[in-house]
């Protein structure tokens, strides 16, 4: 008997050993496989994947909302106005990361017309490497590459063949308004049609073959301050700008509707163009 219990013994023996190293060994498989999972962002896209972003224009007046052709504002000449219409071209969006590499929307996707009267055209639609951003910019208007482009490369917004532009074209100077606004003030002088009309029609690219007027911006945006860009897979992060118009009379260069009731391709509208390079500031950003 005593052989036989040292042989159970024995078998014992070696039946807890290959429960101690069965149970050793999933511990290391769960280990394992709990760091890879912790080291890989569930939301991270396949390498390459570009994830969606907007870039939000909101359009106000001062501490005001904007109502086109419902409410009259003061600007710093004193003069009252209303706005009954607001339009620009956003275009060339860049985003700066947190790790100081830059990424640039391509080209034929980064060109938009913004318009007060049309809601859904104030959201940016974008797509850009997931990661986190900390700058934004982009330019106020349509660069001189593009606008020199043959008709069939300006297509969207940019064709004014089909009217898309809304406006937003010069036919007689071959270039498109980069900022347009007009409205009501007791300020500017009666028109024919008996009204008190203001127009600010702002292009200018810099010319064909001769040196012109250029009223391109670029505005660059902090967003450290307001929030970073978490752009992850599967959702859709939001930059929120407000844009106030207010500047546009109050920037750098005082604006008076009464010396200057209409302003289109002149000496002038370099002011305006000036002033409108200020008017964007980081609101918050939705992540």
């Amino acid at each position: 008997m005593i052989p036989r219990a040292k042989n159970y013994y024995q078998l014992l023996s070696k039946i807890t050993s290959m429960k101690i190293y069965f149970n050793l060994l999933l511990v290391a498989v769960s280990s394992t496989m709990l760091y890879a999972s912790c080291k890989k962002d569930s939301h991270d896209p396949p390498s390459g994947e570009l994830v969606p972003v907007t870039v939000e224009f909101d359009n106000i007046v001062g501490g005001q909302n904007l109502f086109l052709d419902a409410v009259n504002y003061t600007n710093a000449a004193g003069e009252q106005f209303n706005i009954s219409l607001l339009q620009y071209y956003i275009s060339n969006i860049r985003l700066g990361k947190t790790d100081g590499t830059v990424y640039t929307v391509p080209q034929d996707s980064s060109y938009f017309l913004i318009k007060e009267n049309d809601p859904a055209t104030r959201l940016a639609k974008i797509k850009v490497p997931a990661g986190d951003y900390n700058q934004l910019s982009f330019v106020v208007g349509v660069d001189s590459l593009r606008s020199t482009m043959d008709i069939s490369k300006r297509t969207g917004v940019l064709d004014p063949s089909a009217g898309h532009d809304n406006g937003m074209y010069w036919g007689w100077n071959s270039g498109y308004i980069f900022f347009r606004m007009e409205g009501i003030s007791p300020s500017a002088p009666l028109d024919p049609s008996g009204q008190r009309k203001f127009r600010y029609h702002i292009g200018g690219f810099g010319g064909y073959s001769a040196p012109t007027i250029n009223n391109i911006k670029t505005v660059t945006l902090d967003l450290n301050a307001s929030g970073i860009v978490q752009a992850r897979s599967g959702r859709t992060a939001n930059i929120h700008l407000m844009v106030d118009v207010l500047k546009v009379f109050n920037g750098p260069a005082t604006l008076s509707i009464a010396a200057n009731p209409t302003v289109m391709f002149s000496d002038y509208s370099v002011n305006i163009a000036n002033n409108y390079a200020h008017i964007f500031y980081h609101d918050h950003t939705e992540n």
